[in-house]
């Protein structure tokens, strides 16, 4: 891959494990000789199968278990954003390979992973020189799938021909939060809140999460995420707002709405700096839940948490 001045975000369309490798095992070769640092985050089967097409000269490439690092998709960014960090000021291109969405995703999680990858496009914009690429496998994922790479990637490889997608199909990463959620299924606890009753909050998610089998940390996790937002709300929210919560097949949820107005999409995506007055809260729900999805519009916020009970 040639020196680019600018960030490249590319899609990989590919059908099987021996076109994985024949897609992403060259641009690893002509990294390495170059010297150019590469990450590549893919699940630990194909990590298996790159380190055997590239022989001892893998050693050289630093590798991530994408189901560790992007279990929670909000959580992808900011390890590309240390990655580029790590080699600011490198003169040469800084690779990265990394396939958020495989197989066995559920529809909830393929919505945030869209979002996911519009969102690269905004956070890496002023980034010179790093070029990130996402594999594809249509022959395991929905057609939908590959279609809406056109809207989230730029380029878009495929049969080893590179082509710029439609600019004008693109989804605006400023728009994100303007999708809308899917229906609680089955019956919904709900509380209404503010400044006083926070710990009512805690306690609602607690008996909940048990009831619903959450094991021991995961329930304080869910816990302590729900106190944030709700805290949250009392400080930037309007001073109130109310608590959902429900079991969506293996899932426990939870959610917190207020009038508050979120307008920065990379919200819970960037990693608080010591000198950071705010933010942390949807952070710290980014880091203990398996899933957040935030949907905000003027007069309304909605932030709903997911936990696995398995």
């Amino acid at each position: 891959m040639a020196r680019s001045d600018r960030f490249r975000h590319e899609a990989i369309l590919y059908a099987g494990p021996d076109e994985f490798v024949a897609a992403t095992a060259p641009v690893l070769h002509a990294a390495m000789e170059r010297d150019e640092p590469v990450l590549v985050v893919v699940d630990q089967p194909k990590i298996a199968l790159l380190r055997s097409a590239l022989d001892s000269r893998a050693d050289r490439i630093r590798f991530a278990d994408m189901r560790m690092v992007g279990h929670n998709p909000a959580r992808i960014i900011p390890e590309w954003r240390a990655f580029v960090d790590e080699h600011a000021g490198w003169r040469g291109t800084i690779h990265g390979i990394g396939e958020p969405i495989w197989s066995g995703r559920t529809p909830t999680e393929l919505v945030e992973c869209r979002h996911h990858e519009a969102l690269l496009n905004l956070a890496f914009a002023d980034d010179v020189s790093f070029c990130l690429q996402c594999p594809l496998d249509v022959a395991a994922l929905p057609a939908t799938v590959a279609d809406e790479a056109h809207g989230t990637h730029p380029f878009l490889w495929r049969d080893g021909e590179l082509r710029a997608t439609n600019a004008h199909g693109r989804l605006d990463p400023a728009r994100v939060f303007e999708d809308p959620l899917t229906d609680a299924p089955g019956q919904v606890k709900e509380l209404e809140f503010d400044g006083r009753s926070l710990v009512g909050v805690r306690r609602l998610v607690a008996r909940h999460a048990a009831a619903a089998g959450l094991d021991d940390a995961p329930l304080r996790d869910l816990v302590l995420a729900a106190d944030e937002l709700a805290a949250n709300s009392v400080r930037h929210g309007g001073g109130s707002g109310t608590l959902r919560a429900w079991v969506d097949h293996d899932t426990v949820v939870c959610e917190v709405i207020d009038r508050g107005h979120i307008v920065d999409p990379l919200v819970g995506r960037r990693r608080p700096r010591p000198t950071d007055m705010g933010g942390r809260g949807l952070w710290m729900a980014n880091q203990l839940c398996d899933l957040v999805q935030i949907r905000s519009m003027p007069g309304k916020t909605v932030v709903r948490l997911h936990k696995h009970r398995t």
